[in-house]
């Protein structure tokens, strides 16, 4: 127990040295007296801002209470999937304007953000390999034609790499994943059936007389990453892979997918005792289907699964949610149970009212946060960590409307203001930590309430909940041996962990 009361209170030291710039909240209430013993961590966010991310204590019942109307039980023997963490992605915009700051700045910032005692303890981050839309030049790293000039970039050696290292002094567990959005434009071509060099940022498809030397670009970067002490945990082979409108982009049907992995990209990594994970897809859950040219391509990672040898090469497949809906995740699972599913990447932005907090917070904490895991995503991964006030820096062709999950005032670069997506991935990975099973509950339902039970490596149990009501909500939580009650505010999200005996 005194492990988890020094997290607490490292956690409630950094939350009121670094809280955002709008938060309302970011202290014990001032009524509110401090129970000795054994207690249940909590943290509060609520739609109007009235409290961001607000640590309390709460006691559990003096007589264990089953029977309540309000009660949630437990189900520790129903085991659904093992997370692997919660984060955002560190693009060269993130990480320009990270490096902007000051170094204390940027350390208690980071330190909020992702560490385990003193933080959210946020695990798992996506980057690039070679530029995005929201990267500060057009690259790949090996623009010129041979892939012997493979070299990482300015880009990684003076942005992304640094701001890692300064991560993972934080979190040394932290989990990487590698995207890229388009292969060197050496590789490109018009289409599969005329190969007419295509030499451009944007669409194009893979030459599959380059397959061989793209696979080799991955074991490449991969290799120069870890020489630079960061390890990739996870690859996906294309972002957006039905996307050809991208700044940077290129088309892969799932047909292309395939080869390239079952014939090169599976074969080398294999080869060259690669351990790192590959994930499908990476793409809308409608799979773009409102486009002539992907008719074919829906439900694209079990086209792939059914290829028993590509399929002993792939972990599972990674989604977006700016089409379609999530019950397309429990479709993919439950065709093929013993593969993995992530959600790699959703943003906010003017098109869905992303500063409006009391939207915003319910919604993502609905269908992104809760949403995709409660459909058996084992990582959430938002995107754009830091932007600026003036949602940049983006290249030309890219988002310019969207927002980061913080945003930083451009002329001082220190005030920050923290949007939904920050909170959404914090209330999920300050208590439901790394190698965590998604459990079972059972008794009271609420149409109003969307929840999610876990239990963690160490015995905690961690409950997330969210109330879209106007009127607060109470629940009774019982794990088995112990209860507690608590009054969730409204249109609010809270976030649970206690420790269990059992």
């Amino acid at each position: 127990m005194n492990k988890l009361k020094s997290i607490r209170w490292f956690a409630l030291l950094f939350l009121i040295m670094t809280g955002c710039s709008t938060g309302k909240g970011n202290t014990l209430d001032p009524d509110q007296e401090i129970v000795k013993g054994e207690v249940v961590t909590a943290y509060v966010t609520t739609a109007t801002r009235s409290s961001e991310f607000v640590p309390k204590e709460i006691s559990f019942s003096d007589r264990v209470d089953n029977m309540s109307p309000f009660t949630i039980t437990l189900v520790s023997g129903k085991k659904h999937q093992t997370m692997d963490g919660f984060g955002t992605a560190i693009t060269g915009s993130s990480a320009f304007n990270l490096l902007k700051m000051s170094p204390s700045d940027r350390n208690a910032f980071l330190k909020r953000t992702f560490s385990e005692s003193d933080g959210m303890g946020q695990s798992y981050v996506r980057i690039a390999i070679g530029c995005s839309d929201f990267s500060l030049s057009e690259y790949t790293c090996c623009d010129q034609k041979g892939i012997e000039h493979f070299a990482l970039q300015e880009e990684e050696l003076k942005y992304i790499i640094p701001v890692l290292k300064e991560i993972l002094a934080i979190n040394p567990q932290l989990k990487i994943m590698g995207t890229p959005w388009t292969p060197p434009t050496w590789m490109k071509v018009n289409n599969l059936k005329d190969l007419k060099p295509f030499e451009s940022w944007t669409s194009g498809q893979l030459n599959p007389a380059y397959y061989q030397d793209y696979a080799t670009y991955f074991v490449k970067w991969i290799k120069a990453m870890e020489e630079h002490g960061i390890p990739i945990y996870s690859v996906t082979p294309q972002n957006e892979p039905l996307n050809r409108g991208n700044s940077a982009s290129m088309y892969m049907g799932w047909e292309e997918q395939n080869a390239f992995i079952k014939n090169a990209l599976g074969p080398k990594f294999k080869q060259e005792g690669i351990n790192t994970k590959i994930y499908l897809y990476d793409h809308n859950y409608d799979y773009d289907n409102h486009k002539e040219e992907t008719k074919d391509q829906m439900q694209y990672p079990l086209h792939i699964y059914a290829d028993a040898q590509t399929a002993t090469f792939v972990a599972g497949a990674a989604y977006h949610n700016y089409g379609g809906d999530k019950s397309e995740l429990l479709t993919i699972h439950n065709a093929n149970p013993d593969k993995e599913l992530i959600f790699t990447e959703t943003s906010i932005g003017e098109w869905n009212d992303g500063r409006n907090f009391e939207k915003r917070l319910i919604e993502d904490m609905e269908e992104v946060a809760l949403g995709t895991v409660n459909n058996w995503c084992k990582a959430v991964i938002v995107w754009n960590l830091m932007l600026d006030s003036e949602k940049g820096p983006f290249r030309p062709g890219g988002c310019n409307s969207c927002f980061g999950a913080v945003d930083i005032d451009k002329a001082t670069y220190k005030t920050i203001i923290c949007n939904s997506h920050y909170y959404i991935i914090g209330h999920l990975s300050s208590v439901v930590k790394p190698g965590a099973v998604r459990i079972g509950t059972s008794g009271y339902t609420d149409k109003e309430l969307v929840y999610s039970a876990f239990r963690n490596a160490d015995n905690s149990y961690a409950f997330i909940v969210l109330n879209k009501s106007s009127i607060p909500k109470k629940i009774n939580l019982y794990d088995g041996e112990k209860s507690f009650v608590h009054e969730v505010p409204a249109k609010a999200v809270v976030s649970y962990r206690w420790l269990t005996n059992k």
